[in-house]
């Protein structure tokens, strides 16, 4: 029995024939831990490869971790995974969402969901202290994901918690998001896939807190984690003057630049991040900071409540811009009001227009990469100037800027943030090295030792040279796949970086201290990273197993091998500065990811990853050494083993 940090059991669900049954945690938790690592096992086990996004057998899973329901951890997260229509081509996929609703979950008495088949009407699920109830909810169905949440907690009471889709998820946009309390957002395109389920929303309540198996030993890193990494009361770039205020999620203490304001009725809308900027620059532009400001924020509510990726529509909506800037989109072609961009009326007829299907939204509801051939001429070539994937996800952390994350890139079905943000935290440290005084600079001689600590040599801390980056991105991914598992708050997690200490170096003990004193499985740095190779290692197989094309499938857009960097294409640094050879600053403007180098890259990441450098595939004993003979064994049967 998984006794230590979990609440024992997933509860599955089969919304065709209404069957509920529950599955042992132990069973899974102790290979994979929890979060991405459990939801991957559960889909291998779940669901058959030819399975496709809509049909019934694919699974929608959420998970929660070891960490969720202990406070004062940025450990209250929670993943939503399972085959998804947004990339091209359909991939087993993955959100990280957070506010209360993984706990909450805990409490009730679960550790994940895992919801085959479809309802013939629209239904909720609501769980509470272990029962589970499969409800209708025609009377919520069209309805926005803010009104379903405030519906279920006058019926349900305030205490629980309420994750929904919006019509978006139920007209099956390809992009469409789950929305939770306190602002979480999950992408990936996952809100179809519940959607496509006749799944409105899951509540959960409940008293049931798990147990520490060293609560004096969790404390004490609590404690320490306090002093080292609380943001509480830091200027935050997302605060809106007057208005908003600091908003840390449920059960974290140690806060971040995360706000959140209130509208005329006092209902509380997130501040943060990229969600805020899906409307920031046309909207600035059309109306000035002042009125512009409030059209921006319109904009993130309106994603949210109708259930749409702001990562996606930031994209969208810029291609629409230049794509009606070459005469491609007209407004009496779309429907859309293109003269007004930046307008409130535009991004609430382009926002409505995609959720529910009307007209040219249609047509942009299946992707932007699908879009583009429907428009042609040179829409699809426009396209290298916003997205950075197949998942028609925005550009960000550019690998012509970040060698490092070209190997992330190809190998993950999405953006992959969690990783991308360790390289790129680092720089960021970097970028600021001059302000604070002396004890507060990053200096490129820190940023080699972080390299060598964290990603295996300092070479990895040179940005001209492609020497290193294939032991950091293997580094990146086994300490990234874990902290997905247990799981850890991406804004906090991994400590790279504290310039609170002497050396200016993070601790990269802390998840194996964390999940020690919470399991009582006593785990060093090494034994948790060997934990997140098999999780990656599980997640490999899933996508072979679905077609991917190993070798072949491993690749970036084409325009970032052929088009060079451009000065204001990286949004944080437009000058592209980065440490070079020595750590003397260099640019990176010009420059592209030179394809003889990344085959190089990926051979020496395949030998250090175990697998068949020439196929990409992984070998029979790798699986094995990893615990994962089972998988072997099926991917020997299909022809996808060496």
């Amino acid at each position: 029995m998984a006794e230590f940090g979990y609440a024992g059991e997933i509860l599955k669900v089969n919304l065709s024939d209404g069957e509920i049954t529950r599955l042992a945690t132990a069973d899974y938790a102790d290979r994979f831990i929890g979060g991405r690592g459990v939801a991957a096992k559960l889909y291998w086990d779940m669901v058959p490869p030819q399975t496709k996004a809509f049909d019934p057998d694919n699974c929608f899973i959420c998970v929660t971790g070891p960490a969720a329901g202990f406070t004062g951890l940025a450990g209250f997260r929670w993943q939503v995974c399972g085959k998804s229509a947004a990339g091209e081509p359909e991939a087993f996929s993955y959100g990280n969402l957070g506010g209360s609703w993984g706990g909450f979950l805990k409490y009730a008495g679960y550790d994940g969901i895992a919801v085959q088949g479809k309802s013939d009407k629209p239904v909720y699920l609501f769980i509470h202290n272990g029962s589970v109830e499969i409800r209708d909810a025609s009377l919520l169905w069209g309805k926005s994901t803010f009104e379903v949440s405030d519906s279920l907690k006058a019926e349900l009471g305030e205490e629980v918690s309420v994750l929904s889709v919006g019509p978006a998820a139920e007209n099956m946009i390809c992009f469409a998001t789950v929305f939770a309390d306190e602002g979480a957002s999950g992408s990936a395109g996952l809100g179809s896939v519940m959607g496509s389920k006749r799944l409105k929303a899951i509540a959960v309540a409940g008293n049931r807190r798990p147990r520490a198996a060293n609560p004096e030993r969790l404390q004490f890193i609590v404690d320490r984690l306090s002093r080292q990494t609380g943001a509480t009361g830091q200027p935050s770039p997302w605060t809106i003057s007057s208005r908003s205020q600091p908003q840390i999620c449920y059960g974290c203490d140690l806060g971040c630049s995360r706000q959140a304001y209130p509208d005329e009725n006092g209902k509380l809308f997130k501040s943060l991040c990229q969600a805020t900027e899906v409307y920031q620059r046309p909207a600035r532009e059309y109306y000035g900071d002042g009125d512009g400001r409030e059209v921006q924020l319109l904009a993130t509510r309106l994603c949210d409540s109708y259930g749409l990726d702001t990562v996606t529509m930031q994209a969208m909506i810029e291609w629409i811009i230049e794509c009606h800037k070459e005469g491609l989109l007209r407004d009496k072609d779309t429907g859309l009001p293109l003269s007004k961009v930046g307008s409130s009326e535009f991004i609430e007829t382009l926002t409505r227009k995609i959720a529910l299907r009307e007209g040219f939204g249609d047509i942009l509801a299946q992707g932007m990469l699908k879009a583009a051939e429907s428009v042609g001429g040179r829409a699809k070539e426009l396209l290298n100037n916003v997205i950075a994937t197949s998942a028609n996800e925005k550009k960000d952390y550019d690998p012509r800027l970040f060698l490092t994350t070209a190997l992330l890139y190809a190998t993950e079905p999405r953006r992959p943030i969690n990783q991308l943000h360790e390289v790129s935290m680092v720089l960021f440290a970097w970028l600021g090295r001059q302000g604070g005084g002396p004890a507060a600079v990053f200096s490129s001689e820190d940023f080699r030792k972080v390299a060598k600590r964290f990603w295996g040599d300092e070479i990895a801390a040179d940005f001209s040279t492609y020497k290193g980056k294939a032991l950091a991105a293997k580094k990146v991914q086994d300490r990234q796949y874990v902290k997905e598992s247990l799981i850890l708050c991406d804004f906090k997690f991994p400590m790279l970086v504290n310039m609170r200490s002497e050396d200016h170096i993070g601790d990269p003990t802390l998840e194996s201290q964390i999940f020690s004193a919470i399991t009582g499985k006593e785990t060093d740095e090494e034994g948790l990273y060997k934990i997140g190779e098999r999780i990656l290692n599980l997640q490999r197989a899933v996508r072979l197993r679905q077609g991917w094309g190993g070798r072949k499938g491993d690749r970036l857009l084409d325009y970032l091998h052929t088009e060079p960097l451009k000065k204001g294409d990286i949004f944080f640094n437009p000058e592209c500065l980065v440490p070079g050879k020595d750590g003397k600053s260099i640019s990176k403007i010009g420059v592209v990811v030179e394809r003889a180098e990344f085959e190089k890259m990926k051979d020496e990441y395949y030998e250090l990853r175990g697998w068949d450098v020439e196929s990409g595939l992984p070998t029979k004993a790798k699986l094995k050494e990893l615990g994962l003979g089972d998988v072997a064994t099926d991917l020997g049967r299909r022809g996808l083993l060496k």
